[in-house]
């Protein structure tokens, strides 16, 4: 694949634990000030710095497994091990938004009993959740995310625990999504691989959904008659 040098590579990282209610995973939630997902809830990322490429000898992916771990650090006071991260995916944001990452997201579990510390700026909150809570929170309107977090969300909310995840996420191929933005009937949607519209733009066309739909307060995910391109929820 080219590189295109217009998109500043990013990773971030689903930080996990056991709950006493299931699977759980640690939210961020951004300062409202901020100009990219201000106000959202996100997990730990951010940049991939000169010195986490430094770091694996100019190796892109080796380096975003670094960052992420860094940024889970500097974020949330939180460590995955490198060796324990599972690559989920690599999503590229849309070519129609000014601001543009290709992001690697990895899942990784931490210990339980750590303490999270937030910076209090760009950070300004913090919360153990589970999965599927956050899901349902999130349908509900009451936490507001991208794409990409609620997606990968969805996608982790089929496990019970961090030990099925670890097992069932061992041999994942990883996801490369490069949405396309598009509205029909007043509603913003992502387009996926697979989608009618995805080449064209237009979502009107008959064909194929793979897409999320922006309700209003939330982002719902729509995978129907597609021939060729995996669900990016599995199971769904």
């Amino acid at each position: 694949m080219a590189t295109d040098f217009s998109l500043r590579p990013a990773s971030t990282v689903v930080l996990l634990r056991d709950g006493s209610n299931g699977l759980e995973t640690l939210l961020l939630k951004r300062n409202k000030a901020l100009m990219f997902a201000g106000g959202l809830w996100v997990f730990p990322g951010g940049a991939i710095d000169p010195e986490d490429i430094e770091a694996a000898g100019g190796e892109m992916v080796a380096a975003s497994r670094i960052a992420a771990a860094r940024e889970a650090r500097e974020e949330s006071g939180l460590q995955p091990r490198l060796e324990d991260m599972l690559l989920l995916g690599h999503w590229t944001t849309p070519v129609a938004e000014a601001k543009r990452f290709a992001t690697w997201i990895y899942a990784a579990p931490v210990a339980s009993d750590e303490e999270v510390t937030i910076d209090g700026s760009e950070i300004h909150d913090s919360r153990w959740i589970g999965v599927r809570e956050a899901v349902a929170a999130h349908q509900a309107g009451e936490l507001g995310m991208l794409p990409p977090t609620v997606l990968n969300l969805c996608d982790l909310s089929r496990y019970d625990n961090v030990a099925t995840l670890l097992e069932g996420e061992r041999d994942r191929v990883a996801d490369e999504v490069l949405p396309v933005i598009g509205k029909a009937k007043g509603q913003m949607m992502v387009m996926f691989r697979g989608d009618a519209g995805y080449e064209t733009g237009n979502p009107a066309l008959e064909g194929g959904r793979h897409r999320a739909i922006f309700t209003g307060h939330s982002w719902h995910y729509v995978y129907r008659d597609v021939e060729g391109f995996p669900s990016i929820v599995r199971g769904s």
